[in-house]
């Protein structure tokens, strides 16, 4: 069975070299994780934290939210992560400071109906498809009022995306359709961004019509990826996040001997490690 996710599927689009390296290869990247993805992941260790809290009927204080991310933060910190931009460290630890304490001022009692955390599930994308995608939900909600579902994602991204982008976003529509194998079909579903850098939700919705299309466009994605022999770098700005960017032909660098045989050998997909707080 071939397994994908969504950052699978974008890595893919973005630059097949890194694909080649990350996913075939399976070389260990030179460098971690970057200073946004530390941010992101200890911002959602922190808010499924509070969340779980909820679930179980109980609301922190701020203060314990607040040392929840604090010690996070200090304890998947190390000296090998990569800061770009001209910000010291303690800059994005106060920045996730403050996507809390606006978040947490902005949505408590947190009495939306949450149902779960970090809920993975599984996107069939066609009766007997040998290809399936996993994905993992930051939050799960059941609006009782409504009788709706809704998939709630943390963005810590400094940049808000256009109205356009969040229409053709495939990461929560492809949940979507998870959630309605789940839940029924004729369920409405809610796909809902908190850009947390702007305090700030974002909704949409997709018919069943836009997902069975959706489905057929990542089918032939992944059609493509499976027949695909070449894998050029890409040039971008993405590049300079980018924990390969070490090993890159295009950036005139190349990789270690140890790791040159597993370079030139394309070896079978296994199950991806899913890296979420490099998405979008």
């Amino acid at each position: 069975m071939g397994v994908y996710s969504h950052s699978k599927l974008s890595t893919f689009e973005q630059c097949r070299y890194k694909y080649k390296l990350r996913y075939i290869d399976k070389i260990p990247s030179p460098i971690k994780k970057s200073i946004e993805a530390h941010l992101g992941e200890c911002v959602h260790d922190a808010l499924e934290w509070l969340y779980k809290n909820v679930i179980r009927g109980k609301i922190p204080e701020i203060d314990g939210l607040i040392e929840k991310y604090s010690h996070s933060w200090s304890e998947k910190d190390s000296e090998e992560i990569l800061i770009v931009r001209d910000l010291k460290k303690q800059d994005y630890f106060e920045k996730g400071v403050k996507f809390l304490i606006d978040y947490y001022i902005k949505h408590r009692p947190f009495d939306d109906g949450t149902l779960e955390t970090e809920k993975r599930i599984w996107v069939n994308l066609e009766e007997n498809s040998p290809h399936k995608i996993i994905g993992y939900i930051d939050r799960l909600v059941y609006n009782k009022e409504k009788d709706q579902y809704e998939i709630h994602d943390y963005k810590t991204a400094n940049t808000l995306p256009n109205r356009e982008k969040f229409e053709a976003d495939r990461q929560l529509a492809l949940y979507s359709i998870a959630i309605k194998d789940l839940y029924g079909r004729e369920k409405p579903v809610i796909l809902t961004w908190h850009y947390l850098n702007y305090n700030m939700k974002i909704t949409s919705i997709r018919t069943n019509e836009e997902l069975e299309k959706l489905k057929k466009d990542t089918i032939n994605l992944i059609k493509e990826i499976e027949k695909t022999t070449e894998f050029p770098p890409t040039k971008s700005i993405l590049c300079e996040w980018c924990e390969y960017k070490p090993y890159c032909k295009a950036w005139g660098n190349s990789i270690p001997k140890e790791f040159q045989k597993e370079e030139n050998n394309r070896v079978g997909d296994i199950f991806p490690t899913v890296s979420k707080y490099l998405k979008d």
